[in-house]
């Protein structure tokens, strides 16, 4: 079982606050929750299909290719519509300093 100090931390990581009450709780949750993962860590899938989808859909998008054009940087940045000594210029996104 997880320590109330492991889930303050894990808390803490989450930018969640509890309470001091909620944290057998969810020491409780999260130790069943370690424990089902290591009860799926242990199954033996040695014998088991690979498959990568299953929904049997293909991509109605085009498929990624390389047609041997490979593009320097600076001429990525003149393609831009405005560029400064040789960075792309954006509109600013956050106000400050």
């Amino acid at each position: 079982m997880i320590s109330k100090e492991e889930v303050k931390r894990i808390a803490q990581l989450a930018r969640i606050e509890i309470v001091e009450d909620q944290t057998e709780k969810y020491q409780a949750e999260l130790s069943a929750i370690l424990d089902f993962v290591g009860t799926l860590s242990s199954v033996d899938t040695a014998k088991v299909l690979q498959i990568r989808q299953i929904t049997g859909l293909e991509s109605v998008f085009r498929k990624d290719e390389n047609h041997g054009q490979i593009y320097q940087g600076q001429t990525l940045v003149e393609q831009a519509p405005e560029h400064k000594e040789g960075y792309i210029v954006v509109p600013e996104v956050l106000k400050g300093k």
